[in-house]
């Protein structure tokens, strides 16, 4: 009796055993894609998060290596000579493009101005203590406007041309009016004062102009 009675608890210990294997199994092969997909998870977040902090440290890049414009009284000088240089360099282009005797003439009254204005802002600043430097170049909406007008002729080039001189006058006279108000050097405030009569006489003939060009023009 003992032997047999011995021999059953073995089995059925060893049928609790495997019963508990099988269990343990089917617990870890159900926990499983849990566990791989918070991996993946993980992952993914991990992933996201280091192409956040690239993006960060390009657009940082970005903007260090970014041109910084200039304000105050060199933002100022370099405004007025970039927008002679425009007026000079669009006017040039009158005597083999234009179609108008009035375009033509007007040209010739800008090319003067403008480079009397250039040479007085260049006195100006000889004698600045600030230690402020001319740099006129041209933006990106001026050397553009300068491109297009190369390849234009006739009184396509005039409608063009005087365009091009309401809007620039325009936003120049702004400029100047503005420094003329509240710049902090007071050799340009007296300059930008001075120059707005004749800016705003530029502007006027124009937008006087623009209606009195093309061949059917009164």
């Amino acid at each position: 009796m003992t032997g047999t009675g011995g021999t059953a608890a073995r089995f059925a210990g060893t049928k609790r055993m495997e019963i508990g294997m099988r269990f343990g199994a089917l617990v870890l092969a159900g926990a499983l894609p849990f566990a791989l997909a918070a991996c993946g998870q993980s992952e993914t977040a991990t992933t996201a998060e280091a192409n956040d902090a690239t993006a960060a440290n390009e657009v940082a890049s970005a903007n260090d290596s970014a041109p910084v414009a200039a304000s105050g009284a060199q933002g100022f000088v370099n405004t007025v000579a970039a927008s002679d240089r425009f007026e000079i360099e669009t006017s040039k282009l009158v005597p083999s493009s234009a179609a108008s005797a009035q375009v033509m003439d007007f040209a010739k009254q800008l090319i003067a101005a403008h480079t009397a204005s250039t040479a007085k802002l260049k006195a100006i600043v000889a004698k600045d203590p600030s230690g402020i430097v001319i740099d006129d170049q041209l933006s990106t909406a001026q050397q553009a406007t300068l491109e297009d007008m190369k390849s234009k002729k006739g009184y396509i080039f005039d409608a063009a041309y005087l365009a091009a001189l309401a809007h620039g006058h325009d936003q120049t006279l702004t400029k100047l009016k503005n420094y003329a108000a509240s710049g902090d050097n007071p050799a340009l405030k007296e300059f930008a004062a001075g120059l707005i009569p004749t800016v705003s006489e530029h502007l006027e003939k124009a937008r006087t102009l623009t209606g009195k060009i093309g061949p059917h023009a009164q």
